[in-house]
């Protein structure tokens, strides 16, 4: 079973992780306009966000494969 967990770039880090690394990367601004949803264009939050995508699947989807792509242009 750990060797599915291989390859897998998302594999110990927490959404929140994800999340605030994002933050830090492109701010909020930068971020909903990469990812057009409320929760970072509106009063964004790290606890609101969470919450939203924790909920929402493709939104969640979205914001991994942006994490993901920023951690290969650092590679």
């Amino acid at each position: 079973m750990s060797e599915k967990q291989v390859n897998n770039p998302l594999h110990g880090i927490t959404l929140e992780q994800i999340v605030n690394n994002l933050v830090d990367v492109f701010g909020w601004d930068e971020l909903g306009k990469r990812i057009n949803i409320r929760c970072f264009k509106s009063d964004p939050s790290v606890k609101s966000s969470l919450k939203f995508l924790r909920k929402t699947p493709w939104a969640r989807s979205k914001v991994e494969d942006l994490y993901i792509a920023t951690q290969k242009n650092k590679s």
